[in-house]
């Protein structure tokens, strides 16, 4: 599988989602330079975390207009895999591919934790190696991480089964307890219509690692590949 890892200006865990695809799957995987305008052929590209442009205006509302997203608002849209993590879900939502807006926490605090996530749908490339209501355990790090769509948008990523992932306790229970940064309906990854495109905001990076003792990111890692 061939993947890329967009950098921008304040991006800082591309090299954790580097390090995963190339070094633990030993996937042919390449940077991207946000002021790159043309993609290469790739079966996967990584939205990494962080604070790009230094989050100066709201998360992503500037990485937007960088000069390569609007290559990869082509593929996507041609069915391309886009992989959004925290800060890359903030940009996928202000670029259009992804409905609704990431909001200041609840706790307006930034919060960095580990949390647990159930698997609403195992229908899609990101999470087709994981049992329908699997309970993940996966770290965030955000301070505008509280996931907003209107009630009539909630309803249409119900209906259409495009709710990946929630926040949950450790048996799968979803309530406003378990709710780290006031997301509505417990939302943690949401994806688009076609599920070529996922946003989330909990960290598969961060433990993918086999050195580290809570190892649950591999599960989307493991999908994307064996999905490719």
């Amino acid at each position: 599988m061939k993947c890329g890892v967009v950098v921008f200006p304040g991006s800082n865990c591309d090299h954790d989602s580097y390090h995963v695809l190339k070094h633990l799957y030993g996937q042919e995987t390449h940077w991207i330079w946000h002021k790159d305008q043309v993609l290469e052929p790739f079966d996967l590209i990584v939205l990494p975390g962080g604070f790009s442009y230094g989050d100066y205006l709201r998360p992503g509302a500037i990485a937007r207009f960088s000069p390569i997203m609007k290559a990869i608002i082509k593929y996507a849209n041609a069915g391309g895999r886009v992989l959004g993590i925290c800060n890359g879900f903030q940009i996928l939502v202000e670029s259009g591919l992804l409905p609704g807006a990431l909001r200041r926490n609840a706790s307006q605090k930034f919060i960095c934790k580990y949390v647990h996530l159930r698997v609403e749908s195992n229908q899609t490339p990101y999470t087709s190696r994981c049992e329908k209501n699997a309970v993940l355990k996966i770290p965030v790090a955000h301070a505008d991480g509280g996931y907003f769509v209107e009630p009539e948008t909630l309803k249409a990523l119900e209906d259409q089964d495009r709710i990946i992932l929630r926040y949950s306790d450790a048996a799968g229970r979803s309530d406003a307890t378990t709710n780290p940064n006031g997301s509505v309906g417990q939302i943690a990854g949401v994806a688009n219509a076609e599920k070529n495109v996922l946003g989330m905001m909990p960290h598969p990076e961060r433990c993918a690692d086999p050195l580290w003792p809570d190892r649950d990111g591999r599960y989307i890692f493991d999908s994307l590949i064996h999905s490719s």
